[in-house]
């Protein structure tokens, strides 16, 4: 046997045997970047690194995770996307529609996959839902479709209210659409909505003096990553004012908000581990269709019902998902 027939052989032996495969696989050390405007980890981030470890993915083994937060700041986003594009990581993780537009622009080659994000369509991020094309792909959270759904749950807490007022964050590329999704939900309803957009943790207290102002009956909280960092104090706020207030997920009412409503976040970061892994082996992101969410939770807190003056009706306590006693 001359050296070229026993190295084919010897070739052929290794990939025959499924346990020398498998050494392989795992002896490869993947790199991925996880951008978020937040300004630290929350448990849905948990979620994601879990469902990767079920995948075979394992940090300290063979995977690296460059996370990047921006602290809230917009303005930080296109410099910690070009350090994850620096790092040549194989994949980029974003949370988040400004996330997603600082990735878009930092590569053109790089697969992104989203988590989060509001519209991709109509952010211009993907060209359709089902044949995104491009380096992106990802989850959509439906939240201009989901405006409606959650103002009328407020008017199922609150049927005598008129005028809602909306906390979001002011120049996020995903505020004006929501504020757009409802102002169309809330004109058949005989809503009235008076809004205030904040750009940092200080502008708070001055929005909820104009609501209060405004005569504001309820509080629509506009969940963003923003938001999210800042719950605590959007939760006491409301609590201090009197205004029964409808969030967009459930860490608002896990720290003491009235009611949040929905998609499963853990859920959602768990399926893009799932795009993580298809790109791991060889998909293209413009070929994975973006998902849309498949699972909503509605979280009830009875002891800020009480604290208001509230009772949530039985019918609504009976959808609910979870009730904080």
């Amino acid at each position: 046997m001359d050296r070229r027939t026993f190295v084919s052989g010897l070739a052929l032996g290794v990939l025959a045997d499924p346990f020398v495969a498998r050494a392989q696989t795992e002896s490869k050390v993947h790199r991925i970047g996880y951008m978020n405007l937040r300004a630290g980890p929350v448990p849905q981030d948990k979620a994601f690194v879990e469902a990767l470890a079920e995948l075979g993915y394992v940090e300290g083994r063979n995977l690296i995770i460059d996370y990047r937060w921006a602290a809230g700041k917009e303005e930080r986003l296109p410099a910690l996307a070009a350090e994850l594009v620096a790092l040549n990581v194989e994949v980029i993780v974003v949370a988040g529609t400004s996330v997603a537009n600082a990735a878009k622009r930092a590569t053109t080659t790089i697969p992104i996959v989203m988590a989060l994000v509001a519209d991709p369509v109509g952010s211009g991020l993907v060209v359709s839902l089902p044949r995104p094309g491009g380096n992106i792909t990802g989850m959509t959270q439906l939240a201009s479709e989901l405006a409606g759904k959650r103002l009328q749950l407020v008017q199922e807490i609150l049927p005598r209210a008129r005028r809602i007022a909306v906390l979001a964050i002011g120049g996020l590329s995903s505020t004006p659409l929501l504020l757009t999704a409802l102002r169309i939900a809330a004109q058949p309803m005989g809503l009235e909505l008076t809004a205030q957009l904040v750009t940092k943790p200080e502008d708070l207290p001055g929005a909820f003096t104009e609501f209060q102002r405004a005569g504001a009956h309820a509080l629509f909280v506009d969940v963003s990553p923003v938001t999210v960092d800042h719950r605590k104090a959007i939760v006491e706020l409301a609590a201090q004012h009197r205004l029964p207030a409808m969030y967009g997920s459930r860490p608002f009412v896990e720290v003491g908000g009235l009611v949040a409503y929905g998609p499963d976040a853990v859920a959602m970061l768990r399926r893009v581990a799932n795009y993580v892994d298809k790109i791991f082996k060889g998909a293209k992101p413009g070929d994975l269709p973006v998902e849309q969410p498949t699972k909503f939770e509605l979280v009830i807190n009875l002891k800020a019902a009480k604290a208001l003056g509230l009772t949530i009706p039985q019918s609504l306590l009976q959808r609910a998902d979870e009730v904080f006693q």
